[in-house]
């Protein structure tokens, strides 16, 4: 495993997103097979977890507060763990209650408690409105939670460019996540330099765009009724950028045929994240797992030589001449 600077940190280039640890939206993934995803995960080296309050309403981050308690690390290592908030809605939270310094404090406890931490080591917005990032208080109620101990770092997870700009203004912003792949390569024409220049970190999130970018889908796949790939496929439960980075499924299938002839031999989902990882901008990627075999191939994208130049050159040909027309959602 290869890793890049995070602030004072050294995380791994291939992180690991929890959001199919929560059983919620992407099907059921059992205590155990969660445990032992995180626990193939670390045995490759990786020390990067991202997760969300809102992940099965705190199962994803309380399986990870259980791991971290049993897990067997040499004592020289350590387990970087952010999560977000912002977007609960239980027990009468939600918009735009959620958006004040003593909900925000609330939630950043309630994390700390899933999770079995004193502190946080990044907490992250959660895809909240444009409009709370304009006002800007937000980010003055990170300011002082921070202050107070309870998170070291603080970012922001966005579905726009222009809400990534609008974040990169605020002093003290650590990392953005943002959706970046085969099918958003534009992107890194847009705020990449910017980030570098602020020190900020970019985490990607999506990047095997729900698993269609691994080449295994055929028109014959079909998903659970409670997995977002079935019930959010054309957005009716949220932004459609998070399912399938916005292609419909049809026309994905035929893009990543297209896409994977003018990749160089060897597994689609680990070129498809080398790709992303050839950007220097890029801190992290964070696909997520039901199975630990997932785990062993994603994190294997680290080791691999970086594409070349002509092989991104063709992959930035087909993504402006025949992706970019059929995204779908905010980006």
């Amino acid at each position: 495993m290869n890793y890049r600077s995070f602030e004072e940190a050294s995380i791994a280039e291939v992180g690991l997103g929890t959001w199919q640890l929560g059983s919620s939206e992407w099907g059921e993934v059992s205590e155990e097979e969660a445990l032992s995803i995180l626990q193939a995960y670390v045995d490759r080296d990786g020390n990067f977890i991202d997760t969300a309050d809102i992940y099965g309403m705190g199962i994803s981050e309380r399986t990870i507060g259980a791991f971290l308690k049993q897990v067997d690390m040499d004592t020289d290592r350590e387990i970087y763990v952010a999560t977000k908030l912002g977007r609960r809605q239980d027990d009468g939270y939600g918009w735009p209650q959620n958006f004040t310094y003593e909900v925000m404090r609330e939630h950043v406890v309630s994390s700390l408690e899933n999770l079995g931490l004193s502190q946080l080591f990044l907490d992250q917005f959660h895809c909240i409105p444009k409009e709370e990032l304009e006002k800007g208080a937000v980010f003055d109620h990170f300011r002082k939670i921070q202050e107070e101990g309870l998170i070291k770092h603080w970012g922001a997870s966005v579905e726009t460019t222009e809400e990534a700009l609008i974040c990169l203004e605020q002093e003290g912003l650590s990392s953005l996540q943002i959706i970046f792949n085969l099918f958003r390569q534009h992107l890194a024409d847009k705020f990449f330099e910017k980030a570098a220049e602020r020190d900020v970190s970019l985490i990607v999130r999506v990047p095997l765009a729900s698993g269609m970018l691994t080449g295994k889908f055929d028109e014959n796949t079909t998903f659970a009724e409670d997995d977002h790939r079935n019930f959010n496929a054309d957005g009716e439960a949220f932004n459609v950028g998070e399912t399938f980075s916005g292609i419909p499924f049809d026309r994905g299938l035929q893009l990543v045929d297209k896409i994977e002839r003018l990749m160089p031999g060897g597994s689609m989902p680990q070129l498809a994240l080398r790709w992303i990882l050839d950007h220097p901008q890029v801190t992290t990627v964070i696909p997520g797992a039901t199975k630990k075999v997932h785990v062993e191939s994603n994190t294997g994208a680290s080791s691999l030589q970086p594409l070349g130049t002509e092989t991104h050159r063709r992959l930035r040909e087909l993504y402006d001449e025949e992706i970019r027309p059929h995204i779908r959602g905010r980006y």
